[in-house]
């Protein structure tokens, strides 16, 4: 399996904000003890980038796309790209920049746990994207979306925080997987080797949409009234941005009957964040259920989980 180098998840708080240029705040509280003022300070954040749909007829392609492969279980493999935030955003090699950039080009261990998970459901007959319409939130490389796609999936939906990513990667590295995927499909409908000598075809309707959580949803929710599968992998590491995140599940996920597949570490250390603390917030709004799919100790990161959320449907029990 190719990966990333370091993909524990790490931050440099140091380089984070002397490159973000974050704007510090110095109150003095009115209030004095023992002839003392009391000094807080606050990070103030950039404001986001405005939610745009990035459209690939648009992209001009100025440098060749680079990718190599990422062999996954049961045979499955896809392929990613390498592009360097240093060429994008004028930024040391850093996971996160807050407010500027967000980690859209690695490619984190969680997301290859969510593709080899869903490929196993599939191939037990637990989960079919046939004919779904499926969003990817935090796409970064896309893998789990191009799973999707290559599985039958009626529309793809792609969304990253940062436009560069999907300009410069996503959009790229999605032609490049279906590209490969329609060959492959080729010759196997030519020898007539696929199920019950049935031919299928790779088409979906592909979307791509940057923009933060707080916002995105006027696009989203302009293309269409729901999604039937929403995929997500290390999107719950900041506190900050849970509440965010969850109202744009509650807003976008297609009722009665639309999952959620959220990929993560059990607790983001030094940033708060995690799934125990997702899975929470889900609980107190009593809206949605929730389901642990898998966990991960492999002794030298920490514990990661995927959990699958489900609107909760009045009067029924589900065991999704």
């Amino acid at each position: 399996m190719i990966m990333e180098e370091g993909l524990q998840f790490r931050f440099n708080f140091a380089v984070q904000q002397q490159e973000a240029q974050l704007s510090r705040v110095t109150q003095k509280d009115e209030k004095r003890q023992d002839a003392s003022a009391i000094t807080t300070e606050q990070w103030i954040l950039p404001p986001p980038p405005l939610s745009v749909e990035v459209f690939p007829a648009k992209i001009a392609n100025s440098r060749p796309f680079v990718s190599e492969t990422v062999v996954l279980k049961e045979g499955l493999t896809l392929l990613k790209g390498r592009v360097i935030s240093t060429n994008l955003f004028e930024i040391a090699n850093t996971d996160l920049v807050p407010g500027k950039y967000e980690g859209g080009l690695k490619l984190w261990e969680c997301t290859i746990d969510l593709v080899e998970t869903l490929n196993g459901e599939i191939k037990d007959g637990q989960l079919s994207f046939e004919g779904k319409h499926v969003l990817e939130l935090g796409c970064g490389h896309g893998l789990p979306g191009i799973l999707a796609c290559i599985k039958g999936a009626s529309s793809v939906h792609f969304q990253d925080f940062n436009a560069e990513v999907l300009r410069n990667l996503t959009i790229h590295n999605v032609n490049a997987n279906l590209e490969k995927a329609k060959s492959q499909l080729a010759k196997l409908n030519s020898d007539g080797a696929t199920a019950n000598n049935k031919r299928i075809s790779i088409a979906p309707d592909l979307h791509y949409y940057a923009g933060d959580w707080g916002e995105v949803h006027t696009l989203l929710s302009g293309k269409r009234g729901g999604y039937d599968i929403i995929l997500m992998s290390e999107t719950v590491y900041s506190m900050a941005s849970l509440p965010k995140l969850y109202e744009l599940i509650k807003k976008c996920l297609q009722p009665p009957h639309g999952v959620v597949y959220c990929a993560g570490k059990k607790h983001y250390f030094g940033v708060g964040g995690g799934t125990r603390q997702f899975k929470h917030l889900i609980e107190e709004d009593g809206v949605m259920e929730a389901h642990l799919v898998a966990d991960f100790v492999d002794g030298s990161s920490n514990v990661r989980e995927i959990w699958k959320f489900f609107l909760r449907v009045p009067g029924t029990l589900h065991s999704r």
